[in-house]
């Protein structure tokens, strides 16, 4: 499986992040998009995230919401990412149903991981990789914790963690069925349409 592109939304966004969001999208192959608006209240998010939805939707890209399941079904999103403090897979499953995305951050732990797989999760996220801008990251993975991850198991991995288009090459030879990308999109220096176009280049050579 190539590598795919998972953006992350930056925590706080105003009324020019649509326009700058379609543009990304439209840059190159994106496969899923998080919503995750921390810097706003949870009443923010539900104005915010259907313009979010229905852009990523347009171009074919999954939405997923950050930590909250019954959230994220209310909004008709295409999934839920949950951190180990948001719950259970299961109990996320039987919000979402069958058919809709669940995944599950593993930091950077091997156990974390097998016990989402063994739960039901779509995919396990490890990291932080490198250091980030967008949350306090308590740990920190190294590529051979992706070697290992895809060697021994078939559920794609996401690795994530303040990934560029400077840094991401050894991840995506290390095995990541995603990167996981925020600020290296958003604040890259000639923009997220570029930093978009960049990181596909760098997945279509692996």
């Amino acid at each position: 499986m190539t590598c795919q592109l998972y953006l992350i939304t930056p925590p706080k966004i105003d009324d020019s992040f649509l326009p700058t969001l379609d543009a990304a999208l439209s840059a190159g192959s994106v496969e899923a998009l998080q919503i995750r608006l921390k810097a706003h209240s949870r009443d923010e998010v539900i104005a915010l995230a259907p313009g979010i939805i229905a852009c990523a939707q347009k171009h074919g890209v999954a939405a997923i919401l950050n930590d909250d399941p019954e959230l994220a079904d209310q909004l008709g999103c295409d999934g839920v990412h949950i951190g180990q403090q948001d719950g259970t897979v299961k109990a996320a499953r039987a919000i979402m149903g069958q058919d809709r995305i669940i995944g599950v951050t593993c930091h950077d732990s091997r156990h974390l991981a097998m016990t989402a797989g063994e739960a039901g999760a779509d995919y396990v996220a490890f990291g932080a990789f490198f250091p980030t801008m967008t949350k306090e990251a308590p740990t920190q993975a190294g590529p051979d914790l992706l070697r290992w991850w895809v060697e021994l198991f078939e559920l794609p991995c996401v690795a994530i963690g303040g990934i560029t288009v400077e840094n991401a090459e050894p991840l995506i030879e290390a095995g990541a069925d995603f990167l996981a990308v925020s600020s290296g999109v958003w604040a890259h220096p000639d923009g997220p349409e570029a930093a978009v176009r960049a990181l596909n280049r760098l997945c279509d050579r692996a």
